[in-house]
């Protein structure tokens, strides 16, 4: 017999001391929180932290962390605090801009800078056009350029002018000229023969042939000199446009010569400054430099000349446009960066993560973009650092996946816009960015076993796994982290300190949160709101310091908030609508008890169950099984009994019986294997017509061999039956029959644990069938002697010798069927 329980003559009482694990308020040593110190660094999760500095040290690629638990377990807060307290040696990351491509205009180029210099590159760059607007405009127009680009032009006029005053003398020998015609807005230039010194079109030349003034070989030779003459003319308006270029090009050249000291000098000074070991800022210049040079014209607008007056939408555009090529997008700036960035991504969209292209809508209604409109997301900023954020809500949002395994897998971030909706595609395919980020992701154990299995990459770039528990040893240096999270709690938000009871209480909830006493909870946002709340109801009640009174109250009153349901179960027991019997006995029917879980709160009730036997080969039959309202735990826990009778009962004989157990008025599924004990009770009484007590709830699964098993949710079991009871009223017989592995578990309310002390409520705790049968009908079971019998009168008799009778009733049965079968 377990030292822990004590026998009360027939039955087997826990004592009151068992019942609930007390914290010593003498033992904390001090009188109120208000004399404590905070302690420093992070309470529990030794397993969970020590993957997570593993995962952030291994700077190799994959080893990205997935921090799995339960909600309110600290993941973020412990992840912080070691983002925190981790020795970032690294220096800040580079600068990333995005710049004009000057040989592919849609695959803008990213070029990387030393943090902080990215925006004094910006506006060098910047006071680079401004001071080109205000420089080529002089230089253009000085002396010295007008007087070489006039040689030029003359140079050229002069050819043209020899060439045109040679054709004018040919045309005037062959009695031709050169004459315009004014054709709506346009003019055109023909060349007509000259008769009579008057420049007469051709056609009426040919109406003065069919007169006969001219013959027809004259007419032929004018019409032969004027297409050749024609033709000449066409290869000198060819010539002089040929010319023009050539001017073009050799004013491009003297622009390129005398604008060249100018730009090349700042470009020079921009490339010491910025460009010395970065040999792809400095290809960028060079294609800067050789740009500039080759549309010096679109300097000539001098700096403070304006634009002709245009809409106000339209004149933005413009404005944001003009020399666009030399602007510098820089998407990430480390200038306010000390060592390795850490970003929480609150809000994991696509957008926030990977950045977009933005794009702006023409006055015609077409869509456009630059490289000045991309915009980075919290991955590029975290780049050479850390980043966090929660992998449910990241896994939710259209793309996010798909994209971050990519950019994990291949190091390298693209830039693009996600919009699934838009029909419209963007042309823009900015150069991908190296990146190397160490993501934490934060979700559940469902939720990474999902991804672990179902999906290939997953284990490829999430290596480490910080598993996050929810509970850790209830000892006195953890119980001391409980007073240095309460001080930590009242000082930063400002509260009342708690003196020693108050912590004692709240200690005490934390170690009830996990259902053993060997335990306590590190679920620290609930004990956080337990604080928070029992701080208001010191308040109301005017005290400077909160008590445990307070931290009861806040306890009593959280479960108030939502144990409406709770409560109308209990008010359908009472008025008797759910038919459950607290006094009395009663043959094959137990009281078994139940858990509902509300996501937010979780209670118990008792639950009538009740079975019935008879002759028959059916076995034991599930009632609920039957109608597909029972799940699988207690399919399972159902066939375990008929594994125990058969050892019990049928090691001489062939077990022949049907049993139907039932839960009395359960509408929906049952599940968990809990109540077999309870149904191998109401069995055994049904067969042996033994009656049991019903002021004795029971919980406790069973084996085959017919010990008792733990179950889950002991404590609510307990305390449901107990509300029950007191309500109807107490009687001092009252009581629940638990597995004795339980008794650790054991974390009662106070008035139950009350109740216990002064007799007006029982605990037993048993380890076998035949501890609890004895206890609900106060007859022993008996034992299996030599001979193969059972002590007369014991429970295990009766049971025998009713399973015989059955036997036998089948038997005859059997032979009666077939002396009439022989007969006919």
């Amino acid at each position: 017999m377990r030292q822990d329980i004590k026998d009360t003559g027939k039955v087997l009482g826990v004592p009151p001391e068992k019942l609930r694990w007390r914290c010593d308020p003498d033992s904390l040593g001090f009188e109120t929180t208000a004399e404590c110190d905070q302690i420093p660094g992070i309470i529990g999760q030794e397993r969970a932290l020590k993957a997570i500095r593993m995962g952030l040290e291994i700077e190799s690629p994959g080893y990205n962390i997935f921090a799995s638990g339960l909600t309110g377990t600290g993941k973020t807060s412990t992840i912080k605090t070691l983002l925190s307290q981790i020795d970032l040696k690294k220096p800040p990351p580079n600068d990333i801009c995005y710049v004009h491509n000057f040989k592919d205009h849609d695959m803008p180029k990213y070029i990387m800078l030393t943090a902080g210099t990215g925006r004094k590159f910006q506006k060098d760059m910047d006071d680079l056009v401004s001071f080109l607007r205000r420089e080529i405009p002089k230089i253009l127009e000085s002396d010295y350029f007008k007087k070489a680009s006039e040689e030029t032009i003359n140079i050229y006029r002069t050819k043209q002018k020899e060439m045109i005053k040679a054709f004018h003398d040919k045309l005037q020998k062959e009695h031709l000229q050169l004459v315009q015609y004014q054709i709506g807005p346009y003019t055109k230039q023909d060349i007509v023969p000259v008769i009579e010194g008057k420049p007469i079109p051709f056609e009426q030349i040919e109406s003065l042939a069919e007169q006969n003034k001219f013959d027809n070989e004259e007419l032929n030779n004018i019409k032969k000199s004027i297409e050749q003459s024609r033709i000449e003319f066409d290869t000198i308006m060819r010539q002089s446009r040929e010319m023009e270029r050539e001017i073009q090009k050799e004013i491009s050249v003297l622009e390129y010569k005398y604008g060249l000291p100018v730009v090349s000098s700042v470009i020079h000074d921009i490339r010491i400054k910025y460009a010395r070991d970065n040999q792809k800022l400095s290809g960028y210049l060079d294609d800067v430099q050789d740009h500039i040079l080759s549309h010096l014209k679109s300097f000539k607008e001098k700096e403070d000349e304006q634009p002709a007056p245009q809409p106000v939408s339209t004149a933005v555009i413009y404005l944001a446009k003009q020399f666009l090529e030399y602007k510098i997008n820089v998407i990430v700036d480390n200038s306010h960066t000390e060592s390795a960035p850490v970003i929480i991504e609150t809000t994991p969209t696509y957008k926030n993560l990977f950045g977009t292209i933005e794009r702006d809508i023409e006055r015609l209604g077409y869509w456009s973009t630059d490289f000045s409109r991309i915009k980075a997301g919290s991955l590029l900023r975290a780049n050479g650092g850390y980043i966090v954020f929660d992998a449910f809500d990241a896994l939710i949002e259209p793309g996010v996946w798909e994209f971050l395994k990519r950019t994990l897998k291949n190091r390298l971030i693209t830039m693009q816009n996600y919009d699934p909706y838009s029909i419209v595609p963007t042309a823009l395919k900015p150069e991908p960015i190296p990146i190397d980020v160490k993501v934490i992701m934060i979700g559940d154990e469902y939720l990474y076993a999902r991804l672990y299995n179902m999906v290939e990459d997953f284990k490829k770039i999430f290596k480490i796994k910080a598993p996050f528990d929810t509970e850790m040893p209830n000892n006195k240096e953890n119980n001391m982290a409980y007073v240095s999270f309460i001080k930590k709690i009242t000082e930063d938000e400002k509260l009342m300190p708690f003196d020693k009871k108050a912590v004692a209480a709240v200690i005490e909830y934390g170690v009830r949160l996990t259902g053993h006493q060997k335990k306590i909870s590190t679920r620290f946002s609930d004990v956080a709101d337990l604080i928070r709340e029992a701080c208001y109801w010191a308040q109301k009640d005017n005290h400077q310091i909160v008590t445990d009174t307070n931290v009861d109250r806040a306890y009593d009153e959280k479960i108030r908030r939502v144990n409406l349901l709770e409560d109308k179960i209990k008010e359908l027991i009472d008025d008797g609508t759910i038919m459950i019997d607290t006094e009395g006995n009663a043959v094959g029917q137990v009281n078994g008890l139940s858990v509902y879980e509300l996501g937010e709160y979780a209670f118990a009730k008792p639950s009538k169950i009740t079975a019935e036997t008879s002759v028959g080969r059916s076995g034991v039959i599930n009632i609920e099984r039957e109608a597909k309202l029972s799940g699988k735990t207690h399919d399972k826990g159902v066939l375990i009994l008929e594994g125990y009778f058969r050892r019990k009962y049928a090691q001489d004989k062939n077990l022949n019986m049907s049993a139907s157990i039932c839960f009395e008025q359960s509408y929906g599924e049952v599940d968990g294997d809990s109540a077999s004990s309870s149904e191998v009770y109401a069995i055994l009484s049904s067969l042996a017509n033994v009656p049991l007590r019903q002021e004795i709830a029971v919980t406790g699964s069973v084996n085959q061999k017919g010990e008792i098993q733990p179950v889950g949710g002991i404590n609510l079991k307990i305390e449901g039956f107990y509300d029950v009871c007191n309500a109807k009223g107490l009687t001092g017989t009252q009581g629940v029959i638990i597995p004795s592995i339980n008794i650790p578990d054991l974390m009662l309310r106070k008035d139950v644990v009350t109740s216990v002390s002064e007799g007006k409520f029982h605990i037993y705790a048993v380890n076998t069938i035949e501890d609890g049968i004895a206890i609900l009908t106060g007859i022993e079971c008996g034992l299996l002697g030599e001979d193969g019998s059972y002590p007369a009168g014991t429970v295990h008799f009766l049971v025998n010798e009713r399973l015989k009778e059955l036997a036998k009733s089948l038997k005859e049965e059997k032979s009666e069927e077939t002396a009439k079968t022989e007969g006919k």
